[in-house]
């Protein structure tokens, strides 16, 4: 089935135009929210004709059991689908999802002890008979289609027209306030269990790991209406709105896991964090420490060194390398420290295989990672569920960029579940380290918040 492309007359912002599509079940939004050389384009898929997802280790393809693995499928389909994308635009065809942390633990056999606390699967990508894709850059908007639910000029027309009535909405501005959270580590505890990852380190276990906690927050708020709080007040190049009815996934990410993109492949850990300053001098002060912190400068080294390895599986020889180096990055809220990698991809790689060779991402795992992996379970108070998991698409001419599921909550039964972390090294303090989680928190803690939640004391 060949895909149709279909340039529109009319520009309107796709946050806008989710609005329509909101409820839709499996209507999904990839969102560069943040405009600047890593998002320029916005993405809604719409109408899925075909949902792959492991759930509980089995696969299932439109909620029929297979007996062959995920990846297995999902090569075969992105493979029996393979149609080249002729235009300028990252995805004119493909697959929309996720893949949970938890779906990464079986590649390196590693068992968790914590039972789940949210019902959805460990991986799920679903297949999109429209997409709407908007050009920021250009201020242009597309439709495309491949008419494997209806009559292909019909839905295009439909849309179209859906789109010309939407309305531009803009919210009145409001403060948002820490909502009164239910953390799964008490403060002390938490720094005690730094203090024994630490000793890991110490102990040649380790060189590095990424310890984190999960927050809970029960709100009435929507979760659009906290996606589009978050979208304004901390715009990220790879946030996100996914509705799958059972569960709504919130995301204001910054790091991208995986882009490919003409068989090369790139990869950008974060490893470093700093607050913005309430003054231009102290914002100008705590950038430069960033940028000059030896402690975050090793910490993203030693990642570095991990993806590399990583990469050099699945890549041609001679090709991974590292093309910027301690870039500091401005986000609403924090500086990020940042790397970018790239390398040319194997002739005919199954996308699959790139996953499996990458994922996790060493940013929010350690290294080594499967020592790193198995400390974390060991450590941590629940599993990470889809935290520091992936979303993003899979084309179907073999492209794909992903993000790592960071700055994200899931909402599900009235309550949004959050999870924040961050690298730890034998230079770790666990006061600063336990005070990093609640900043990297704020953001999306905000945007939970309305009028009548009580806020929370350390706010």
């Amino acid at each position: 089935m060949k895909t149709t492309l279909r340039k529109l007359s009319v520009y309107k912002e796709t946050a806008d135009i989710f609005e329509i599509y909101k409820e839709h079940k499996m209507a999904v939004f990839l969102d560069s929210s943040l405009e600047n050389n890593l998002g320029q384009y916005s993405i809604i898929g719409l109408f899925p004709y075909m949902v792959i997802k492991e759930e509980d280790g089995i696969c299932y393809r439109n909620d029929e059991p297979l007996a062959i693995s995920f990846e297995a499928e999902m090569n075969r389909q992105l493979k029996e689908q393979y149609e080249e994308n002729p235009t300028e635009l990252p995805l004119a065809a493909g697959a929309i999802g996720y893949f949970s942390y938890d779906y990464g633990r079986k590649f390196e056999q590693i068992e968790s002890r914590h039972p789940k606390k949210i019902s959805m699967p460990e991986a799920l990508f679903a297949f999109y008979d429209v997409l709407i894709i908007e050009d920021k850059k250009q201020k242009a908007l597309y439709l495309t289609a491949r008419g494997q639910t209806g009559n292909t000029e019909q839905i295009l027309d439909r849309v179209e027209e859906a789109i010309r009535r939407c309305k531009v909405t803009r919210r009145p501005e409001k403060h948002g306030k820490i909502i009164d959270f239910c953390p799964n580590f008490e403060k002390e505890e938490y720094k005690q269990t730094i203090d024994r990852m630490i000793s890991y380190i110490i102990e040649g276990d380790i060189y590095i790991a990424n310890m984190t906690q999960q927050l809970e927050a029960a709100s009435r708020k929507d979760p659009y209406e906290v996606y589009r709080y978050l979208r304004t007040h901390n715009p990220a190049p790879f946030a996100g709105y996914f509705n799958y009815g059972d569960f709504q996934i919130v995301s204001a990410s910054p790091e991208r896991f995986l882009q490919v993109k003409q068989g090369i492949v790139e990869t950008r850990p974060i490893k470093g964090t700093r607050k913005r300053g309430a003054t231009t001098e102290e914002d100008a002060a705590l950038k430069q420490e960033l940028q000059d912190s030896s402690k975050d400068r090793s910490e993203l080294l030693m990642i570095v060194d991990l993806e590399r390895n990583d990469l050099n599986h699945v890549c041609e020889p001679g090709t991974v390398e590292v093309t910027e180096h301690f870039a500091v990055e401005t986000y609403a809220t924090v500086f990020h420290l940042v790397t970018t990698i790239v390398g040319k991809l194997k002739k005919n790689l199954p996308i699959m295989e790139l996953i499996q060779a990458a994922f996790p991402g060493g940013s929010i795992t350690g290294a080594p990672k499967i020592r790193a992996m198995e400390i974390i379970d060991e450590l941590e108070h629940d599993r990470r569920g889809l935290y520091t998991g992936s979303m993003g698409f899979l084309s179907l001419d073999g492209n794909c960029d992903l993000n790592i599921v960071i700055r994200t909550a899931v909402y599900q039964n009235g309550v949004y579940h959050l999870g924040v972390g961050g690298g730890i090294t034998c230079e770790s303090e666990p006061e600063f380290e336990y005070e990093e989680t609640l900043q990297k928190a704020r953001a999306v803690l905000e945007a939970i918040w309305e009028k009548g939640d009580k806020e929370h004391a350390d706010s």
